[in-house]
């Protein structure tokens, strides 16, 4: 996934993450209940990661255990990440596909774009491993400045 262009329509890229959503749980049988797909809804709502609180007030009623475990399971599912930095979440733009977590975040709009780029992990693991470290768990987070906002500073 690549940052979008800020004219973008949001609407496909929400209806493609549901559907991609309720053909892993399928595959998984698991069940994407409704809070569970409303939580997805709101997280892939932007290319921004949202947290907890957000969802919470963007939820209206809803408890907050009910929110942190819809989260836990789609965690736990593949399809969205926590971005560690933010303590905040975004879609996975591959689910069903394990892979660890490597994002680009702009830290002027906020946008976050993921991605997937097995030389990153690689060179992560040689070098850790050169230091005798075994890599568990691996989440790369980049900060600096997407496209649009690089334009807006020029």
């Amino acid at each position: 996934m690549s940052f979008p262009n800020p004219h973008h329509d949001h609407g496909p890229c929400v209806a493609h993450a549901l559907e991609a959503a309720e053909e892993e749980c399928r595959r998984r049988g698991a069940r994407l209940t409704d809070i569970r797909r409303r939580v997805l809804e709101l997280v892939w709502r932007s290319h921004a990661p949202i947290g907890a609180y957000a969802l919470l007030e963007a939820l209206g009623k809803a408890a907050p255990p009910t929110v942190y475990r819809a989260l836990d399971f789609l965690l736990a599912h593949g399809l969205i990440h926590r971005i560690e930095k933010l303590n905040a979440f975004v879609g996975c733009a591959h689910p069903g596909h394990a892979h660890p977590g490597q994002f680009l975040l702009c830290r002027q709009c906020g946008a976050a774009a993921e991605l997937n780029d097995d030389s990153i992990e690689q060179a992560v693991r040689v070098a850790a491993e050169h230091s005798g470290f075994l890599v568990t768990s691996l989440v790369v987070e980049a900060e600096g400045l997407c496209p649009a906002c690089q334009g807006q500073q020029a």
